[in-house]
């Protein structure tokens, strides 16, 4: 008998508002073992995290405001410190503007464990997720 990979049957909560991108993405997360729960909006976000107490949350910065995303990776956090946090945003190719995750001093403000440039490629969700599991 071989053991199930650590990540296997975790739950991913998804906040984007591109309904191609979570279908997409929910598609290939599913496939390779997680749970996910995809949302489209910031709407009774924090009553979704309590309920859904996800394993990992992915939320793309500019939803239905320009720090939507922000706000709940602020909001995440505040319930479940210890909630891996990815942000994926296309910031960057529309503004410019660059940020990361890399340190934790970016971490602290950003409220993210990992930041991700849309278009992302699926193998560095998958990894990013996985390494945020199993530290």
């Amino acid at each position: 008998m071989t053991d199930a990979a650590p990540t296997q049957g975790k739950t991913i909560l998804m906040f984007d508002d591109d309904p191609d991108f979570l279908l997409a993405q929910k598609t290939r997360l599913e496939a390779a073992g997680f749970n996910v729960v995809d949302v489209d909006s910031s709407d009774n976000a924090e009553q979704l995290i309590r309920e859904t107490k996800p394993d990992v949350l992915v939320v793309d910065l500019m939803m239905e405001n320009e720090d939507t995303g922000f706000t709940l990776c602020y909001a995440a956090k505040k319930l479940m410190p210890e909630l891996p946090v990815i942000l994926v945003t296309g910031v960057a190719s529309e503004t410019g503007i660059e940020f990361d995750a890399a340190t934790k001093e970016e971490r602290s403000w950003v409220k993210a464990d990992a930041v991700l440039a849309k278009p992302i490629r699926f193998e560095q969700l998958q990894a990013d997720i996985e390494h945020l599991l199993t530290e």
